[in-house]
Parts: C-alpha cells; structure tokens; sequence
C-alpha cells in the first residue's frame, strides 16, 4: 500500500486526488496545498505547502516516506520539481525542467517543431518592440500573439487587427503586462479550423493515447469573448476518428518523444497537445507539460484502469510492458464537464462568497469537481462554509450513454449551484 503526494490546488488536481484515492493500491493521499474539495475525500488529507515550495514538498515527502509525488500545474514542473526530487531518490511522475521546457517556453517549442518537423504555424519570436513591430507591418492579417513563458492560460491574445495587435505587444514588451513571461513574445498566424486536445501517458519512450477532448477557451457562448484557462469540455469528439488519431500518434506524439530523447531530455508524464485541424491538415498549437484544466475532469471519470499503475509505469519506463500485459480500460460513455467561474473572471474577480446546492446537484449524477474553493470550519458564530477561492470555482462532470444525455444531466447538476452571479456557457458540447 502506497503514500501518494499529489502537488496542486485546481480543478485538475480535485480529479486526480479523487482518482488516486479509488485506488486500491493507496493506503494514504495527501494534497499540496489542496481545495475544499480535496478535503473532504477518503483516505485524503490537505497539507498547507505552497506549489512553488520545492524545497518544502520534498523535505515533506521525505519525511513522511512518500512512495510516489504527482505533480498537478505546470509552475513546479517547469520550476524543476522532478530534478530536486530525483536528485534526493524520491519517485515523481511529471517531466524534468528540461522536458518542461516544451510548456515552459512557446520559444523553445516552436523551434524544437520545426527541427523535428512536427507540423505548426509559422511564427516569429521576439524581445524588442521595434525589430517586432517591423515584423508586424509586414502582414497582411492580424497574428496571433503569444507570451513565451507561464503566464496562467491568459498569455494567448487574439488581435483582430493589426492595430489592436500593436496595442498588445505594446502592454506586453514595453510595459511588462506579463512580467519575466512576456520578456519574449511569439507571433504566430491565425490558423482556421477546430480545436482538439489530446493526452497521453508517457514514458519517454511509449505512450499510452486518452480519450480527445474538445475544450472551450473562450468566455462566452459561440466562442467570443477573451482566453481563459478552459470553461468546459466534452467526449467523445465528431472530429477524432482512428485515422485522425494515427496521424497525432505519427507526426507529433512520437516524433515529440524520439526529439526530446536525441536531445538529451527524455519526456516522461503527460504530454498534452493541442491541435488545430485546417484545411492543410492538423497542426499543433500548443505543448503542455501536465494534465490539461478541464479535459482532466471530462476524461478522468472514463478511466476504468487503476492510474496508479499507469503513474508507476511511466516512471520506471515500463509503459510499454504495461499496455502489453494489460492495455488500459476506457468507459465507451460520453462526458461533459460545465466550468462555473466568478463573476469577472478571467480579469478581477470577488472570493469568500458562499457556494449552495452541491450536495444538490451531486444527487443529480453529476460529479462536482473543486477548483477555486476553500472550507471554513465552523464557528460558535457560523456553520462550516464552502466559499469560493478563485475564478474557475467548480467543475461540473456528466456522463452518459450518449453525448446529449451528458451534456443535459451536467446542466441539470450546474442549476442546482448557487453563488453570486456565477458565470459559465450554456454550449458546452453543443457543437458535438
């Protein structure tokens, strides 16, 4: 039986603390720093250390004997979380700094595309406004412009004109919007088409495909309004057939893998590629080097498998024998997850606002995914509360024979919720 520290605070790490505890392999999960959510799982207990305490996590999972850490956001992984727990001989699933990188820098990524030729947009990087500027008069449309570094899923601005796109780059090199994220910028053309995200487990060497998602990053119904980290998703997706999936396996999932090793930086954890499909064919947005936030919440629940043994597995480089011996089980039910944010999000935003009606909408089906919350314990004075903590506060998960049924039970779950004027899209999965 297993001690398990799982580092992370979201939505995502909600999921995988209420996966991990399933496993009959897990005597005890504790959750660095945690949610309201986390708190109140079996064989669960939230420990108040930051994700940026590198030092203080692995003085922690030495201490108590932690057979296994999971690392949830992309901050400690890019901060080199695996290297200072490697160098002590304390088993971690995630990738290395230098692995990390794939996230860690839009830079660093597109250049590591191009010399393996995995298929993306053109783009250009720069850090000084002028040489950028010049670049810019140069293109017929308005470019898509990316902060290089970690900037919490808001460095990805979508100018619809040029003009706006100088405003932008104007905030982000000169006046520092950004901070050490936007030092470097990437401009990169507007690709036409629809969005996939695909997961894998990987081992540095073999990967194990989860089910496509298709998340949606935009505030507002229809796809307007600004990036956010992800207000919902859904699968199955009616773009991803066995031969879509072949072509991510071939052009960007292996030759990602068979890069990242020639260059010294083997690639074990989750790699999560986001996809645009154009007319010219698929091509890759992004690189992240985690779990993605919500596709964790609408994939997750169909994992039948026990992850323990796919965490295992990837760390020690077995990954491969696993899938031989054993493939992993995958429910053939549809899912929906429904983000529900704070009012203002993802700009400023109000915390400490109660939460009503999850017990509610639990009793719906519905699975309710913490992110943004924290509990008070109760006073002489006042009942213990749920209050919210963040701006994406709750996820709601469906499942269903179908997609329709899914997506219709999640937003029976979401209109049992109250607090304050919550924000979330009523089309979640609308488009499936």
């Amino acid at each position: 039986m297993k001690k398990v520290l799982l580092i992370g605070s979201g939505g995502r790490e909600h999921t995988l603390a209420w996966k991990i505890s399933k496993s009959p392999n897990v005597a005890q999960l504790f959750v660095a720093p945690g949610n309201g959510g986390t708190a109140g799982l079996e064989k669960t207990k939230n420990i108040s250390i930051s994700v940026s305490e590198l030092s203080e996590l692995c003085n922690f999972a030495r201490k108590e004997s932690i057979d296994l850490t999971v690392v949830g956001p992309e901050v400690p992984l890019v901060a080199g979380i695996v290297d200072t727990f490697s160098e002590v001989g304390l088993r971690i699933f995630g990738p290395t700094k230098a692995a990390a990188q794939l996230e860690g820098s839009k830079a660093f990524a597109k250049e590591f595309m191009v010399r393996h030729q995995i298929p993306t947009a053109e783009s250009a990087t720069f850090d000084d406004f002028d040489e950028c500027m010049r670049y810019l008069r140069n293109l017929v449309e308005a470019p898509v412009i990316k902060a290089s570094g970690l900037a919490a899923g808001k460095g990805v601005l979508l100018p619809e004109t040029r003009e706006e796109a100088a405003r932008f780059l104007q905030r982000i090199l000169l006046e520092g919007q950004f901070g050490e994220a936007g030092r470097q910028v990437v401009l990169e053309e507007r690709l036409k088409g629809r969005e996939l995200s695909v997961l894998a487990f990987c081992d540095g060497t073999d990967f194990v495909i989860m089910p496509p998602a298709q998340d949606h990053k935009r505030l507002l119904n229809g796809d307007y309004g600004p990036n956010t980290g992800g207000m919902g998703a859904y699968t199955p997706s009616p773009l991803t057939t066995p031969e879509l999936l072949a072509q991510v396996e071939d052009l960007v999932i292996r030759p990602t893998l068979t890069g990242m090793k020639a260059e010294g930086a083997p690639y074990r954890g989750v790699l999560y590629v986001g996809l645009m499909l154009t007319d010219q064919g698929l091509k890759v947005l992004e690189f992240n080097c985690r779990f993605g936030d919500p596709e964790t919440q609408v994939v997750l629940p169909l994992l039948e498998s026990d992850i323990m043994e796919l965490f295992d597995a990837c760390v020690e480089g077995q990954l491969g024998q696993l899938t031989q011996l054993s493939p992993p089980r995958w429910s053939r039910q549809a899912a929906v997850t429904v983000v529900m944010a704070s009012p203002g999000y993802p700009g400023e935003y109000p915390v400490g606002v109660e939460i009503n009606g999850i017990e509610q909408a639990e009793a719906t089906g519905c699975m309710v995914f913490h992110a943004g919350t924290k509990f008070q314990e109760a006073t002489r004075n006042r009942h213990a509360r749920l209050l919210t903590d963040g701006g994406r506060v709750l996820a709601i998960t469906a499942l269903g024979k179908r997609l329709g049924g899914a997506r219709h039970m999640a937003y029976m779950g979401v209109a049992k919720i109250d607090f304050n004027e919550s924000v979330y899209r009523t089309d979640i999965g609308k488009d499936g």
